[in-house]
């Protein structure tokens, strides 16, 4: 029973969004795919046991999820004929086959990437595009999600409800956009994958630092959108985010799965042909007029990675980077990391009067960033007392258990 229950965890970690994207052709209902992708993942619980864990996993559970959407489609045909009076018919359209497609869909080869452009519908608010699209295309849990956007999970998940009621309520059709409908979604689809990243490079939640399937899954994600929109300088921005960091994946935790800072870390051991791709990228975007936010973030990721030693990293152009990027993304907690290259330009001093003026914004209150970059700075004006407070309150807001690790030896090196 465990190999059984351990396969059908792992179909989902790395299967669902390519099971999803197959069974919402044939539903025309996201929510309807949804549901019937769940059962199918319970029902090979059982079948599984009985029968043996079969060879393709994935096209197992798609054969079954889309079973099941052809047959509640039939059901509520047979529904709508019987009551006539009582609903109001509606065409229904038949279920698609697994080579019918309109002409549209091969403006998105690749399935999951097809979805998050069907899901980034401009009739729903952003905010509620990338949440729908993590939950529901990528699988991330509404907790992570909501530590992603910063507020309660309770808030995020009613906001998801809100925006599959709004998708119900006005018949919102998920068909995918042609070719020239593609730029009108693509600031959502950018953040999507930004955030499906994000996510897998930080685990918001659980044992690990990272979730490696979710950054291979952006990463991915993002190559695939150079390929269909080669021209776009945020697309070529984000893929260069994406590698830049991505290239000190083997040496942000050691072999004990202790997170180690960024002057620990064995530069030798970075991936340097990435580092170099995500460098012309960047070079391409700077040019040809004011960069875009993606651009901007990976410019500054860049100078981390390409300074020879810590020590020798540019801060001072760092923070004009960050200074640039707020005019074009005003976000607080691009305010907040600006104040860590500039503790190295300015001093400790001024960084932390930055930080505590970032603490009366409310968007930040639940952010455990915040306090555990103030007792960084504390600590470093020699403050014990306050800074082993401000490690504690960030150690109460993180979930992370290599981070919680990482928060406790910080704060029993304190004095």
């Amino acid at each position: 029973m465990k190999d059984v229950e351990a396969a059908v965890a792992d179909a989902h970690r790395r299967r669902w969004a390519l099971v999803l994207a197959s069974t919402a052709r044939v539903a025309g209902d996201l929510d309807l795919a949804e549901e019937c992708v769940q059962e199918a993942y319970a029902a090979a619980l059982a079948s599984w046991e009985r029968d043996g864990i079969p060879d393709n996993p994935a096209a197992w559970l798609t054969t079954a999820a889309r079973r099941r959407a052809v047959d509640a489609i039939r059901r509520e045909r047979v529904f709508r004929a019987k009551l006539p009076l009582l609903i109001e018919p509606e065409p229904v359209e038949e279920a698609a086959d697994e080579g019918d497609m309109d002409e549209s869909e091969y403006a998105v080869p690749d399935e999951r990437l097809r979805l998050i452009f069907m899901c980034c519908h401009p009739a729903l608010a952003q905010e509620a595009q990338l949440a729908l699209t993590l939950r529901l295309v990528c699988g991330v849990p509404t907790g992570d999600i909501a530590r992603a956007f910063l507020v309660p999970e309770t808030t995020m998940a009613a906001r998801l409800t809100r925006a599959k009621k709004k998708i119900s309520v006005a018949r919102i059709p998920y068909r995918v956009p042609g070719a020239a409908a593609l730029p009108d979604r693509l600031r959502g689809v950018l953040g999507v994958i930004h955030l499906l990243f994000t996510t897998g490079h930080t685990a918001p939640s659980g044992a690990s630092l990272m979730r490696a399937d979710l950054m291979d899954q952006a990463l991915h994600l993002a190559r695939m959108l150079r390929e269909l929109m080669p021209d776009e300088r945020e697309v070529w921005g984000l893929l260069a985010l994406l590698l830049v960091t991505d290239a000190r994946r083997a040496t942000r935790v050691d072999a004990h799965g202790r997170l180690l800072r960024l002057e620990e870390q064995d530069r030798s051991r970075w991936d340097r042909a990435a580092i170099a791709e995500a460098h012309d990228l960047i070079v391409n975007g700077l040019r040809g007029g004011r960069p875009g936010r993606y651009v901007l973030q990976a410019a500054i990721a860049a100078l981390y990675a390409e300074a020879p030693a810590y020590e020798q990293t540019d801060w001072p152009q760092i923070v004009t980077l960050y200074d640039e990027l707020l005019k074009v993304w005003p976000s607080p907690v691009v305010a907040l990391n600006r104040t860590v290259a500039l503790a190295h330009v300015s001093g400790p001093a001024q960084a932390l009067a930055e930080v505590e003026e970032l603490e009366k914004d409310t968007r930040l209150a639940g952010y455990q960033y915040l306090p555990a970059i103030k007792a960084d700075l504390l600590r470093r004006l020699g403050r014990t007392e306050e800074a082993t407070a401000a490690y504690r309150k960030a150690l109460e807001l993180t979930r992370n258990e290599a981070e919680r690790e990482f928060l406790t030896g910080r704060l029993a090196e304190l004095p």
